[in-house]
């Protein structure tokens, strides 16, 4: 009688235990069921402007844009390169260094100005402005355009253009060696070969001025300031990177079918480029 009841407890033990271990199985399976966090996208804007005197006003402007659900430190580091000191990326963390930049803006225009703002003769704005724009983000591949401008006095403001691609499947920004292996010189004449394919839109008093009409370089250099799209990889550069002012910002396309047979494995696969 007593061996009986040692082993009806002892079944119903290992009946519980196996109970619980199933639950446990089907809690896991379900977690690794799971989808995947959506990728989202959301921004925020600043626009302010404060009188300094009846001569000088700055303002300051920015668009950020935010990436909840990204939380890999060093993407995010470099997704946010150009604002020095930053910690927090969350919406909240962005505005509150916005908000400080802004603080820290007008400060410095109103102690560097102490010394000659009694000899500004005409009224003047001065500005800070920082611009993301959202190129696009299809096969892991975020692209981002920066616009950044200034404007301190003089004949004309200033601005010029940072262009990123992020490789969301690997957490890294990408570099241009991730593309192509195209040797360096034969890269330059392509980018020559085809400096007209896209008309910066300048004009004189004879109509529109082609892009090589005002470079300033012998050699246009492959930049880091590249993104790509189904057809071409373009380069981006700012004013005076390799043309006077009023070319404005010039993009030079370079097709995937200029590129064959240097196009990186992964990434043509990744980009479906036949």
């Amino acid at each position: 009688m007593k061996n009986k009841v040692v082993l009806i407890l002892f079944s119903a033990a290992f009946l519980l235990s196996a109970c619980k271990k199933t639950e446990s199985e089907k809690v896991d399976t379900k977690a690794e069921n799971k989808s995947p966090e959506k990728f989202t996208i959301d921004s925020l804007k600043v626009n302010d402007s404060v009188k300094i005197n009846d001569k000088l006003s700055v303002n300051y402007a920015s668009k950020v844009l935010v990436f909840p659900t990204l939380k890999d430190k060093a993407l995010l580091d470099s997704i946010y390169y150009d604002k020095t000191g930053i910690t927090d990326y969350s919406k909240q963390g962005l505005q509150n260094f916005l908000n400080k930049d802004k603080a820290e803006f007008v400060s410095s225009v109103k102690e560097d100005s102490k010394e000659w703002i009694s000899d500004i003769q005409n009224p003047q704005t001065w500005e800070a402005g920082s611009f993301m724009k959202l190129i696009s983000q299809n096969d892991d591949f975020l692209q981002i355009e920066y616009l950044h401008t200034s404007y301190q006095g003089g004949a004309h403001g200033n601005y010029s253009f940072d262009t990123r691609v992020f490789d969301l499947k690997n957490n890294k920004k990408l570099d241009l060696k991730d593309i192509t292996t195209m040797p360096k010189t034969r890269l330059e004449e392509l980018l020559m070969k085809n400096i007209d394919k896209l008309p910066s839109g300048t004009t004189d008093s004879d109509g529109p001025v082609k892009n090589s009409d005002m470079l300033l370089v012998d050699v246009i250099p492959a930049n880091k300031d590249f993104y790509f799209d189904e057809k071409n990889l373009y380069f981006h550069y700012s004013p005076y990177e390799i043309a006077a002012f009023a070319a404005g910002d010039i993009v030079i396309p370079v097709s995937w079918k200029e590129l064959d047979r240097t196009i990186n494995p992964e990434f043509k696969k990744r980009m479906k480029i036949n």
